[in-house]
Formats: structure tokens, sequence, C-alpha cells
């Protein structure tokens, strides 16, 4: 939130130049926003200052009104006791940025270098799987292989949109209008599962493989969502270096697509796909796996930085 931002309150407003989180906690966790000084704790600035503000992202992408927040930030900002309700983000403890979605829609192959590499062609339509609750994870959290069932680990940067509208049936012109706004994600991956019979579901849904966060950034603050950089770094090392350019269905295209299908509502998110540097695209000889004790950082530009552990 900037300075301009925070100094014209107006008396109802809705989301707009605003970095969302979700803090970790009870009941899915809490809001927070960000500031030039750290994150906000929505719940303890709106008791020390008696304000009451959206409780969580949920409130705010369905439309709460977030006059309260701006009043909040600026109150923070600007008064002696702001420093116990603003806390730095190195030292934040991050849930999901989205906790409770009705629905995770993922595009797989939606990247033209990606598909190369594994050695599929371009589809025709947006290829769509899902995932589930359970595997979302936040920021600095820690992934828990399921190593009993399965050897081949993989990484997935992705840029995640976060839907803030009821979509159906809409056109490809009009579809960003109904993005809140946009995140980064790892769509974590087990191979072998993958490809254990016909469906990808098991190996898409373990515990904590849908990492996401830590910020969600409204919409208005990306002009082209079609430009974005993007990259995955193991322990490190480079893996992933791209720009969502290349992909081969555009965010507009893939939110009209689905809402042909199904209904999404505010809340839903939709992974758009990886591009290529997977280690599934690496000849045999070079697949090294992911492993317990690997750290994964993926980036998205203007989204932030997400990072994991896996145990």
């Amino acid at each position: 939130m900037t300075k301009k931002t925070k100094k014209t309150a107006a008396r109802s407003m809705r989301a707009r130049n605003m970095t969302f989180c979700t803090l970790a906690g009870r009941d899915g966790g809490t809001l927070g926003v960000k500031t030039e000084r750290g994150i906000l704790d929505v719940a303890k600035a709106s008791r020390l200052f008696r304000i009451k503000a959206p409780a969580d992202i949920h409130a705010v992408i369905e439309g709460a009104d977030c006059a309260p927040l701006v009043k909040l930030a600026g109150k923070a900002l600007d008064d002696k006791r702001g420093r116990s309700v603003l806390i730095p983000e190195s030292r934040a403890a991050f849930g999901p940025a989205v906790p409770r979605p009705e629905k995770i829609i993922c595009v797989g192959l939606n990247y033209r270098q990606h598909a190369q590499e594994t050695g599929n062609p371009i589809p025709p339509v947006p290829v769509l799987f899902n995932k589930y609750n359970n595997s979302l994870l936040g920021h600095r959290g820690r992934i828990p292989l399921p190593t009993k069932v399965s050897t081949k680990f993989d990484y997935e940067v992705e840029l995640v949109l976060v839907m803030g509208r009821k979509a159906r049936d809409v056109p490809e012109e009009k579809a960003l209008s109904y993005v809140f706004g946009y995140a980064n994600g790892n769509d974590f991956s087990a191979r072998d599962l993958m490809r254990a019979s016909s469906q990808l579901m098991l190996g898409k849904t373990c515990d904590g493989f849908a990492p996401l966060g830590p910020y969600v950034v409204t919409a208005d603050q990306i002009a082209d969502p079609q430009n974005l950089k993007i990259a995955t770094y193991v322990n490190g090392e480079q893996r992933q270096n791209s720009n969502t350019a290349d992909m081969i269905f555009s965010c507009a295209q893939i939110v009209s697509y689905c809402s042909r299908h199904m209904t999404l509502l505010p809340g839903d998110i939709i992974y758009t796909g990886t591009p290529q540097g997977v280690i599934l695209g690496y000849p045999p000889e070079k697949q090294v796996w992911l492993k317990p004790g690997d750290k994964v950082v993926t980036e998205v530009e203007k989204c932030g930085v997400l990072e994991v552990t896996l145990v």
C-alpha cells in the first residue's frame, strides 16, 4: 500500500492498489496488508484502533468495504502504537494466500517450450485438472513428501489467478475484469503418481502440493499478465526462467474457457501452467528428483517470492 493510497480513504471502496496476505493462525488465518513498513496485522490493528475491518481475504475478495483497511494502515504508519501491529516480512508466519477456495483449477501444458521439452503436442484447448484444499500451503511452509508411495518429486512455478466475481460463460474480451488479483504458485507434482493411472489426480493432490503466496496482488497493479517474468530456484540454483508471454492460452482465454463449463466464484483460484525447466523435461540420465531437505523458491514478477522446504 502506497502513501498516496493510505491518505485517500474514501467513504466506501473496493480493493485497489493493495497487496494482501493471510497470516497463519486459527480458523484458517487472518488478513494481512502489505505496507512500506511491514505487514499490517488487520485483526490486531482493528482491536487497537477500534475500527471494524474485513477479517480475512475472502471477505475482501467478495467485495467488503476496504476503506477501514486504508484507515488502519494510515494509523499504523502514523501512530506511535503502530509498531505493535506491523510485522516485518521476515518475521511473518504466512498461511496460504487464499485459504478457502471452492475450486482449485490447474492448466497443464500451457507453455510452448514446456510442451516441447516433455514431448507433447500443443493442446488445441486448455488441459484442465484440479487440486484440493488439503494441498494448499503458505510461504516458508514445509511439504511433507509422501516417500512411501512416490520418489519423483518436481517443481512447477505458476502465475495464479484469483477470481473476484461470479463468472459464467464470459467472453474472452471481458474475462480479466472478473479477476480479483494475481499470486505466485507452485504446482508441486509427484511424477510417478501422475503416471500410475490415466488420471493425474494422485500426483497433484498430496498434502502441501499447492504452495500459494505470500501475497495476492490486486489486478489493477498488473497491467499485462502476459508479460511477467517467472522463475524457480532449487537450493539456490536456477531451474526455470521464462515469461508468461510463452503461454499457449492467455489468462483471459483460460478464464473464459473455464467459465463455459462451470461457474467460477469469488475466491476460486486458477494455476495457469508452468514453463520449461521442470525435472520431467530433463533427459532421463539427468533427472535428479527433489528430496527431503531441498529448498524450492519460485518467483513471479510483481507477485513476490514463494519459498518451501521439503521434509
